[in-house]
């Protein structure tokens, strides 16, 4: 996410019928396979996934490999939805939750046969199936619901979620959103596979994550149909609606690019989105292979306040700058392919991202590196960019904030000064790669870097990623 979120003014606009696919997830969750459960037996799964920022994000004892979104989006406001998740339960299951706020069920099934009950508790959607469910059965779960979806209030104050435009919906997730437009086991430990099957009043666009299989108007409506067979945590999901401007073409690395513009944006969007493919390609020789088939961007014309890498379309709240477009692409490798276990780490995606646009200013006529962490390291102990340590934030409020941003960067830049630029983007590459389509944490991230090195590499991290107040230069 970027300007950073939450403090716009600093970089916006510098100048720098189908068949669902199931995708093979590495998640952090036990290869179970158990006998069949007795009808009465088991336990119910957990209210959250154990996120310590975000206590109720995510769901207990299962796994969703898949979801199918069917939406129809009428203007006002309304949508009415049916979501079909395809899950592996994890553990003997009598009962299990989604993430769903604020919308009217309508039926749930598990298995096409109807709840036993089904209970609201906050923004838990609270489930009972007619049978137990053993560990390592497959189920699929069928909720059925309507409503007009409110975005929802983060930690800091802001809005995510299906945030409203004057023209459809600015859909973006980080950290929460994903419960306000469709049930979800959201937490980016659980990445899966998406189908979206978006119906939309004629003359209005909606843009999802993916590869565009086909749009087809009728009846005063045009219905467009996604997919994204890559793993997907479900705060990158995107069904953005709007009045946009389409560009589609194929990179010559046989990537399939989708830009959607809104009239507003173009003119000023038009030079930076002309770019993307030499950023990809740029990012690829750094960081390795573009981790999906498919990229672009969506500008809306919002005012919301910061840009989202939702996967494959980065969604950007007005014409982004270059900067912008560089620190969302870069997130593809940092934050999508490879993704948080806990939201604690967050300095993994932005200070990563962040770190790519010194990069990228360095390798193009902009300020080095070095000047742009002296510059940084110039700024006096009580300047907020010392106010907590990135890797240990301390609250959900915190993890948009400054030190997250440019003291993560500045802690992958006293690395590369540490173990010099050969091993330092070996690193870089190593952990997109060994990483990809799964997840990581800091602590692996500091072995990776060691093992890379040959160096003990424990005291740098202590002092620039958990350390309180400015820390001495070594």
């Amino acid at each position: 996410m970027t300007p950073p979120r939450r403090q716009p003014a600093r970089r916006r606009g510098t100048a720098f019928g189908r068949r669902a696919v199931l995708a093979t997830v590495p998640v952090a969750v036990a290869a179970l396979v158990g006998a069949a459960a007795p009808a009465g037996t088991g336990t119910a799964g957990a209210a959250g996934a154990g996120d310590p920022y975000f206590p109720l994000s995510g769901n207990g004892g299962y796994h969703v490999r898949h979801y199918d979104l069917t939406l129809r989006y009428r203007s006002g406001g309304r949508l009415t939805g049916t979501a079909v998740l395809t899950a592996r339960a994890t553990q003997p299951l009598t009962r299990f939750d989604l993430d769903l706020k604020g919308l009217t069920v309508d039926g749930v099934t598990v298995d096409r046969t109807a709840a036993t009950a089904v209970e609201r508790s906050g923004q838990e959607l609270v489930v009972t199936p007619r049978h137990a469910l053993r560990a390592g059965h497959d189920f699929t779960v069928t909720v059925r619901y309507h409503g007009t979806p409110k975005p929802v209030t983060d930690p800091d104050g802001s809005a995510d979620g299906w945030i409203p435009t004057d023209d459809g919906a600015f859909v973006a997730n980080e950290p929460q959103g994903a419960m306000t437009w469709f049930p979800a086991n959201a937490h980016p430990k659980d990445k899966s596979s998406y189908d979206f099957t978006i119906t939309v009043p004629r003359g209005r666009t909606a843009v999802a994550n993916g590869v565009l299989l086909g749009q087809r108007t009728a009846g005063g409506e045009t219905t467009f149909r996604w997919r994204e067979t890559q793993p997907m945590a479900a705060y990158l999901a995107t069904a953005t609606i709007g009045t946009f401007q389409v560009h589609r073409y194929t990179t010559r690395d046989g990537i399939q690019v989708y830009d959607a513009v809104d009239p507003r944006e173009a003119e000023t969007a038009a030079p930076v989105l002309a770019k993307l493919p030499s950023v990809l390609e740029w990012e690829s020789k750094l960081f390795g292979p573009y981790p999906f088939t498919s990229a672009g961007s969506i500008v809306d014309h919002a005012d919301v306040g910061y840009a989202l890498e939702t996967q494959t379309r980065p969604l950007y709240d007005s014409a982004p700058g270059l900067l912008t477009l560089v620190h969302e692409s870069a997130h593809q490798w940092y934050g999508d392919s490879v993704s948080l276990t806990s939201w604690k780490d967050i300095w993994l995606n932005e200070g990563f991202a962040t770190y790519a646009e010194w990069l990228y200013s360095e390798q193009h006529g902009g300020a080095s590196a070095q000047k742009t962490f002296d510059a940084l390291y110039a700024r006096p102990a009580d300047d907020g960019l010392w106010a907590y340590p990135p890797g240990d934030p301390g609250s959900g409020e915190n993890i948009f904030g400054t030190p997250v941003y440019d003291r993560g960067a500045m802690a992958l830049h006293e690395l590369r000064k540490t173990v010099g630029d050969p091993a330092f983007f070996r690193i870089l590459r190593a952990w997109a790669t060994g990483h990809r389509d799964g997840h990581g944490t800091t602590a692996q991230f500091v072995r990776l870097a060691e093992k890379e090195s040959g160096k003990r590499l424990d005291p740098l991290f202590h002092t620039w990623l958990f350390t309180k107040g400015k820390p001495n230069r070594g």
